[in-house]
């Protein structure tokens, strides 16, 4: 079906465009359904996976070993995850592994809407699937819920994942959609930010800054309680850090011009 709308241009003459809306809808149907397209949602399953395998993995190793691991050595394991997950598949699918990010990406228009749907779904399932082998691996009394429950209140849960969440997308914007920034060093900023996070929130609220994260454990373990948490606190932390970074980017000029225009107007 095709919409026309009609104008002026200008010299008393009337214009009719045309748009063929089923026309926009199957480029968008195949660009769905494109291989490469597919090759970015495998590529979040198997960053969320190996990322939650190795996560949640170091919980429960350091839960069933007399905690052998220590909560820096958890810490390290997330961070190194990120960070090697980064440069592994960032330049396939972005290297998301967390719906939040997705999500504060597509409000700040750095990423389509019509994806959100299957990239949320591709880390769910990737998370999912890594709960499901890691309670394979550790049954009987080696069995334990590996997801995130707040140590004190909701409120205190809520704010640190706020925080904390807000703190690693404003470094993700940073890093990842700023020409100016090193992009280079992106999956160690990135990795060294959920490092830190993960040291001093850890022994707080689990230290999520992921819905994904949470999300698998509970539907392994069918423990929903307080989830709520891990799942609003993280997407509006995650959406917060990315506006406030944009609006301190006020220019997309490369470093040299900026620094180079303050010296002459200095001189």
């Amino acid at each position: 079906m095709a919409d026309q709308t009609s104008g002026s241009n200008g010299d008393g003459e009337v214009v009719l465009e045309i748009r063929d809306n089923s026309r926009i809808k199957q480029e968008i149907k195949c660009m769905m359904f494109s291989f490469p397209f597919i090759q970015k949602l495998i590529a979040e399953v198997f960053g969320t996976y190996f990322l939650i395998f190795a996560g949640c993995g170091s919980v429960a190793v350091n839960l069933d070993n007399e905690k052998v691991v220590t909560l820096p050595g958890i810490s390290m394991v997330w961070g190194l995850a990120v960070m090697v997950l980064v440069y592994s598949v960032g330049h396939i699918s972005g290297a998301h592994f967390n719906p939040a990010v997705t999500i504060a990406f597509a409000t700040c228009r750095r990423f389509p809407w019509n994806q959100v749907l299957p990239y949320i779904t591709a880390q769910v399932i990737g998370s999912t699937l890594a709960c499901g082998t890691l309670r394979l691996l550790f049954t009987g009394k080696l069995n334990h819920f590996l997801g995130t429950q707040p140590a004190g209140s909701d409120v205190q849960a809520f704010v640190f994942e706020f925080i904390i969440t807000f703190y690693l997308m404003f470094i993700v914007s940073g890093v990842g959609t700023d020409n100016r920034a090193i992009g280079e060093f992106a999956g160690l900023a990135v990795g060294a930010t959920v490092l830190l996070n993960v040291l001093f929130a850890g022994p707080i609220t689990g230290a999520s800054m992921n819905p994904a994260r949470s999300l698998g454990p509970a539907i392994v373990s069918h423990h929903y309680a307080k989830l709520w948490i891990y799942i609003v606190a993280p997407i509006v932390g995650a959406i917060s850090g990315a506006w406030v970074y944009n609006l301190m980017r006020f220019t997309d000029k490369p470093i040299r011009e900026i620094t180079g225009s303050f010296v002459r107007s200095s001189a």
